[in-house]
């Protein structure tokens, strides 16, 4: 991942040396709410020794700051793409990038 430039692709954290996934499973659905608190105290506490960024397909509903710390420097591009190509958001499910306004 380190051998493109960080504005060559979506995803700029072209220098991270890690990566982290937190996957919570229990068999008792009534487990759900404390695997989630646990997995959400867990990554609030490595925050300050991360990038700042993350790899979108490994993350809650944390907002949209979040999405647009993750893509970096490449989310206004990102966006202007987005504005282009599909103006009235209809691909919006996943981490959405918001269509840039004009």
């Amino acid at each position: 991942m380190q051998h493109i430039d960080s504005g060559d692709t979506a995803w700029s954290y072209r220098d991270a040396r890690y990566g982290s996934v937190f996957a919570g499973v229990d068999p008792d659905p009534a487990n759900a709410g404390t695997i989630r608190d646990w997995s959400v105290a867990y990554n609030e506490a490595l925050k300050p020794y991360s990038a700042g960024g993350a790899y979108l397909n490994m993350i809650m509903d944390e907002g949209e700051e979040r999405i647009r710390a993750s893509y970096g420097d490449n989310y206004d591009r990102l966006a202007r793409i987005k504005a282009e190509y599909d103006p009235d958001n209809l691909f919006r499910v996943n981490q959405n990038i918001k269509p840039a306004a004009d």
